[in-house]
């Protein structure tokens, strides 16, 4: 049997931009279209390296609440816990886009030091970071023109239950605008499974008015994890 990734509570995440645009399989046309939401961003720097390409987004992470000494220290211990986790398992994982566990977790420091230097200006953090969670975000209907969520829904799973899944996507679909989108990445849970309910989702999608389909991911790092969710809008 295969041993799998132990994870208690939600994770703070770290990455940066070029791994969202691989993992989104993100276009130029979404990226510069509209203002962008990250939803459980964490420590990721994606937000601003995004604001230093030119493009407009914001991100949303409950941990954002804190102290920011609080969340640099609790992103640096996760980097260093899931490292160690990993290097126990790096032969059930793709490693073709990092090559190694030691590049993995450099990526995860780079992304986590942007981060911090971006949200530890005063001004920055003001305009490009909120306080806040699925299912109800702090943000006006049809704000954004792209909504993003890594490694949040489906990945736990065992933690949400569906009635939590289906608001928390109808949650994205008020706040993304007409002829916007939504992705979702990964559909595996953490116990290596696709998201059980994933049909009945779909389902509900369609009956809301949004156009549901998969994606191809440039970023498959899990296993079994090659496909995303789209919701056009």
């Amino acid at each position: 049997m295969k041993k799998r990734y132990e994870q208690v509570g939600v994770a703070v995440t770290c990455r940066g931009f070029e791994e969202y645009v691989r993992m989104f399989d993100l276009s130029e046309d979404e990226l510069k279209a509209g203002e962008i939401l990250d939803i459980a961003s964490g420590g990721s720097s994606f937000t601003a390296d995004a604001s230093g390409l030119g493009f407009k987004a914001m991100a949303v992470d409950p941990r954002y609440a804190l102290d920011p000494a609080g969340l640099f220290t609790e992103a640096e211990a996760e980097i260093s816990l899931s490292t160690a986790k990993l290097e126990g398992l790096t032969d059930q994982f793709d490693m073709s886009y990092y090559g190694n566990m030691s590049n993995h977790r450099a990526g995860r420091e780079k992304s986590l030091g942007r981060f911090a230097a971006h949200y530890g200006e005063p001004e920055a953090r003001a305009r490009c970071y909120a306080a806040g969670s699925l299912p109800a975000l702090p943000f006006a209907d049809r704000r954004f023109s792209l909504v993003l969520c890594s490694h949040f829904l489906f990945l736990y799973e065992e933690q949400f239950d569906f009635a939590f899944h289906r608001q928390a996507v109808l949650e994205m679909m008020r706040v993304c605008r007409p002829g916007g989108g939504i992705r979702i990445y990964p559909l595996m849970s953490l116990s290596g499974e696709i998201y059980p309910h994933l049909d009945a989702l779909l389902e509900m999608i369609q009956a809301e008015g949004g156009k549901a389909e998969l994606f191809r991911t440039g970023l498959p790092f899990i296993p079994g994890s090659e496909s995303g969710l789209f919701i056009g809008m």
